[in-house]
């Protein structure tokens, strides 16, 4: 009798506990939606000053007032404020320069996206300026389906919608040309 008491009394507290949990285990919607909600990490750093190499060699030197690094479904960074980066040739001379007032740089990809009065200089003194422009890390390429202009250094300004172009600008692909005005020598329109 006194084991039929027993279980009697732990099927009980069995019972009691069981419903304790349950009763417990209710959560509000708040704190549900604070458990569940995605959540994107981000890093900030200003004064920002990168060099990049490949295989001992500097590659590029990077400049941006702010820089934010954002952890979400693609990891990239945004330069928001502006942004200035020297890419070196083999023998660590500048070959190339570009500016632009925003650019976002894609981990995943090796690609950057640059938008807002972007400005590719040259070390001859060829200019490309253009509303946005990707650059891909491992082509070296730069491409645009927009409208840009190009003006060489005794050669021809020309307009285009599109151009894919070396990130020395030595090579020039105009996909949509519209138009072609002549240059003296002192580079100003004839």
């Amino acid at each position: 009798m006194c084991s039929h008491l027993i279980n009697k009394i732990s099927l009980a507290l069995a019972a009691l506990t069981t419903s304790i949990v349950f009763i417990s285990c209710e959560n509000s919607q708040k704190t549900l939606d604070d458990w569940t909600k995605r959540v994107v990490m981000q890093e900030e750093a200003t004064g920002v000053e990168a060099l990049f190499s490949q295989d001992g060699t500097m590659k590029a030197k990077l400049l941006a007032p702010k820089m934010y690094r954002v952890f979400g479904d693609t990891v990239y960074t945004h330069f928001p404020d502006s942004l200035h980066c020297d890419f070196y040739d083999d023998s660590t001379k500048i070959e190339t320069r570009l500016d632009c007032k925003q650019g976002k740089y894609f981990e995943n990809y090796s690609k950057v996206y640059l938008w807002d009065s972007v400005l590719v200089i040259n070390r001859s003194g060829d200019t490309l300026r253009c509303l946005d422009l990707w650059w891909d890390q491992n082509t070296k390429l730069f491409h645009t389906d927009k409208k840009a202009i190009y003006h060489g250094i005794g050669k021809q300004v020309n307009g285009t919608i599109g151009l894919t172009a070396t990130q020395d600008l030595s090579s020039i692909i105009f996909h949509h040309p519209i138009g072609t005005i002549e240059v003296s020598e002192n580079g100003f329109p004839k």
